[in-house]
């Protein structure tokens, strides 16, 4: 899962490589391959976490930490979060329901203060690595090494950026439209305005300052760890009871850290389930929210595997293994 949202503000043209036959890159230093590192993106993940390990211990060690700073954390944390999981994967990428506009709108708003840049891009390339799981048009390759998948393909610019072609249906959508010409300030707007706002409410001038911290930047690092970790450990760790055609694994343990992503060699073998963890006591939140959106009639069209499908994919799988 994906690009910050500050990668989208480089011009496509700057995304473009120089002739792939080069075996090295001409200008290096301690061989990383400077004509090859994004910048920009590489600016804001170093950025973000050298505040996180610096200005926030500072910060604690200064005011203290207090339960409205934890609880903004964790407020901000679960709707971003939240808002990748249930928006931008299960419901833009792979249309597992249908959404009002509510919903749609909210996801689109919180989904851009993760800073995984805005649906169109997040869709197009999550659907470019189901297409090519493990293979090199695979924008996060886990065959490239664990630290390729986990945060490096977004690092350095291996491969040429990729055209919209296969999200024709979202460019059709006018609000995941609007989000795309504007994520950059919206995420800056919804990332730190509101907790920003209320640690000032709560607190004054060092309440704010709080909030920026803990509720803005250490959160964002923290919450794309664990999206990153999606596309690293799920396809590294854990067990493969649905299918051996790629590396995806399913794992409760990377469940937890996920929102429930973590049971992604069932995702990989059925993605268009709106269930990860398909079976009923799998610890799959985002299933859980979706459900009872449903009932409460904000969202509707809900796409299930049949049971006797699923349940021969994991005899085929057991008869491969055995």
């Amino acid at each position: 899962m994906n690009h910050t949202v500050l990668d989208d503000a480089l011009s496509r043209s700057d995304f473009k490589l120089a002739d792939k036959s080069r075996a090295t890159s001409k200008r290096s230093v301690l061989r990383l391959p400077l004509d090859r590192i994004n910048w920009l993106t590489s600016s804001f993940l170093i950025g973000t976490l050298a505040l996180t390990l610096t200005a926030v211990p500072l910060y604690l060690y200064h005011f203290g930490l207090d339960w409205f700073q934890v609880a903004l954390f964790f407020a901000m944390f679960l709707a971003c979060g939240f808002s990748i999981s249930i928006g931008y994967h299960r419901l833009f990428s792979h249309i597992t329901f249908k959404a009002s506009w509510p919903i749609r709108l909210l996801t689109l708003l919180f989904g851009a203060a993760a800073f995984e840049n805005s649906v169109l891009m997040w869709a197009s390339e999550h659907r470019r690595h189901h297409k090519h799981v493990d293979h090199d048009d695979d924008p996060y390759n886990i065959s490239k090494g664990f630290f390729y998948a986990h945060i490096g393909w977004l690092i350095f610019k291996l491969n040429p950026d990729q055209p919209y072609d296969n999200v024709d249906d979202l460019q059709k959508d006018k609000l995941v439209c609007w989000q795309d010409r504007h994520v950059h300030l919206i995420a800056v707007l919804v990332s730190f305005g509101p907790p920003s706002l209320l640690g000032f409410l709560w607190n004054g001038w060092q309440g704010a300052l709080g909030a920026f911290l803990i509720a803005g930047v250490a959160r964002i690092v923290v919450l794309q760890h664990c999206t990153f970790l999606i596309n690293s450990a799920c396809h590294a760790i854990g067990r493969q009871p649905y299918s051996t055609k790629c590396t995806a694994r399913d794992s409760l343990f990377l469940a937890l850290f996920t929102f429930g992503e973590g049971y992604h060699n069932y995702h990989h073998e059925f993605q268009h389930d709106y269930r990860n963890g398909v079976k009923p006591w799998q610890f799959d939140p985002t299933k859980w929210i979706i459900w009872t959106l449903s009932k409460l009639g904000l969202v509707g069209n809900l796409r299930r595997v049949p049971a006797d499908k699923i349940e021969s994919a994991q005899r085929q799988t057991r008869d491969v293994s055995c």
